[in-house]
């Protein structure tokens, strides 16, 4: 299968290449605007097929597009890729205009073609190893913090807060109604975020301090009579019968496997061998940019 990687900035170099270059049923074309770049990324993956123009890739034969490229440019490049009719992987967001993300999933509908989100965090194996969305989950929190980097609204919510936001939203279908937003500023930046609803008996709990002390990510999931909590994505506890049981991934499992990025993969090669993708993950894509929407207005 023979795909084309668009956009080769910091997130495709420590998070995707060193996973897609590693398959051996891939044959990679690399695209960026960056020629320096291109040419020494092409060198160190032995990668034959390059390209400076997007609108070069149709030429080359690909069966596929996986965007990694600036947020303000996902909707006309998804879009060009949709109306040829080929499958489009864009790392999240899709965009940060709710409009946008609508127009282009209205696209990939007409086209008959997939259009898959990157968010790693749907398949971290250690939570998905132990938390489940059983009927007894009576509460998920999802915490993700940074040091010192307020910032302008709506990338601090599309581009950056939408990894906490999504991963609560598991049903994906949440009415942004039912949203109880609060929020701290410093002058016209937004420096911290917190929001929840309830769906049935089930808390949702999404929170995001830029001002914080130190960089982290801590999730806690609550079921009836048993707790977890995780201080990364490759050790946690889980609290059952008031005794506490240590959780942690096997030895030696690859850094990125554990941050989700591996399984993600073979999922979005799955989509592109099968042709299409379920209606409930592209409901859940639509409905977390949806909220991140409706944040946005309320902020």
């Amino acid at each position: 299968m023979k795909i084309a990687v668009i956009g080769l900035g910091s997130i495709a170099r420590k998070a995707y290449l060193p996973v897609l270059t590693q398959r051996a049923d891939l044959e990679l074309v690399f695209c960026t605007r960056n020629a320096k770049v291109l040419n020494l990324l092409a060198k160190q993956y032995r990668i034959s097929e390059t390209c400076t123009h997007y609108q070069s890739l149709p030429t080359m034969g690909i069966d596929a597009v996986m965007i990694h490229s600036a947020t303000n440019s996902h909707y006309e490049i998804a879009q060009f890729f949709l109306n040829i009719g080929l499958p489009v992987f864009v790392d999240k967001p899709l965009s940060d205009r709710y409009s946008q993300c609508e127009t282009l999933y209205e696209l990939a509908a007409k086209k008959n073609q997939p259009l898959f989100m990157g968010f790693n965090r749907r398949y971290l194996p250690l939570l998905n190893q132990h938390l489940s969305k059983k009927s007894d989950l009576l509460a998920l929190r999802w915490e993700k913090h940074r040091h010192n980097l307020a910032g302008e609204p709506r990338a601090f919510i599309f581009d950056d807060f939408i990894h906490a936001l999504d991963s609560i939203n598991v049903e994906g279908n949440t009415s942004p109604e039912d949203l109880s937003i609060h929020c701290q500023k410093t002058d016209s930046d937004l420096a911290r975020l917190d929001i929840q609803w309830q769906s049935g008996k089930t808390l949702y709990q999404a929170s995001m301090n830029r001002l914080a002390g130190k960089t982290r990510e801590v999730i806690q999931a609550d079921y009836l009579n048993a707790s977890f909590r995780f201080d990364s994505f490759t050790s946690g506890a889980q609290w059952k019968d008031n005794e506490e049981q240590v959780l942690s991934l096997p030895d030696w499992t690859p850094m990125l496997k554990s941050k989700g990025f591996h399984d993600m993969i073979d999922h979005w090669m799955n989509v592109v061998q099968e042709g299409q993708q379920t209606s409930e993950l592209t409901q859940r894509n639509l409905n977390t940019h949806l909220i991140c929407e409706a944040i946005c207005t309320h902020v």
